[in-house]
């Protein structure tokens, strides 16, 4: 009996053909483009996502955030139309304030 080398248990060039061979099969040669580009993409926005996780907040934004107790400017227009009268739904931020802004005057 032979020993058991790290070398048998590696993929060779005839597996690999075995394995495209299969893949086509399944899935057809016209789908192979849509399949990689999705791929692609999935990988691109996965590695968009961990570099904005993993990235460092600036230091100017953060003191931002802390001026503005934690509000985003949405809910700080919001707050500043319904305690104007003006109702803010359905509109987009920008029209909430010209309306603000209107108002005012």
């Amino acid at each position: 009996m032979g020993r058991i080398r790290g070398n048998d248990m590696r993929f060779g060039t005839f597996e690999i053909m075995i394995l495209i061979a299969i893949f086509f099969l399944l899935f057809g040669a016209e789908r192979l483009p849509k399949l990689a580009r999705a791929a692609g993409q999935s990988k691109g926005e996965f590695q968009k996502g961990l570099s904005e996780v993993t990235g460092a907040p600036s230091s100017t934004n953060t003191e931002s955030d802390l001026d503005a107790g934690g509000k985003t400017e949405a809910v700080d227009i919001a707050q500043k139309a319904e305690a104007a009268g003006i109702d803010p739904s359905g509109k987009t931020t920008e029209e909430v304030a010209e309306e603000i802004a209107a108002a005012e005057e």
